[in-house]
């Protein structure tokens, strides 16, 4: 039987993540990461991966899941955004 508190882990990883993902959908269509901060996209997808590593850790599957995740996207974000600023100079 879930407990309670793993029923309130599991239902904030998947918001916290599912408000990820309109932002994460919309870059890797269209590649545009003129309005996006360089810097808050390499401190946010750093904090995900510590919270990753921390999950793991403590071996709290919700942590693992939801930050497995976001860091996969919020990855291919930073990607975009180093790279646009690089070449693209955006």
């Amino acid at each position: 039987m879930i407990s309670s508190q793993e029923m309130i882990s599991y239902l904030a990883a998947t918001l916290t993540t599912a408000s990820f993902l309109p932002q994460a959908i919309l870059t890797i269509k269209t590649k545009d990461t003129e309005g996006l901060s360089l810097s808050m996209y390499g401190l946010f997808t750093l904090g995900v991966l510590c919270w990753l590593i921390y999950g793991v850790h403590i071996g709290d599957e919700a942590i693992i899941l939801a930050n497995a995740i976001t860091l996969m996207l919020a990855g291919i974000i930073l990607f975009y955004k180093i790279y646009n600023t690089i070449f693209r100079k955006s």
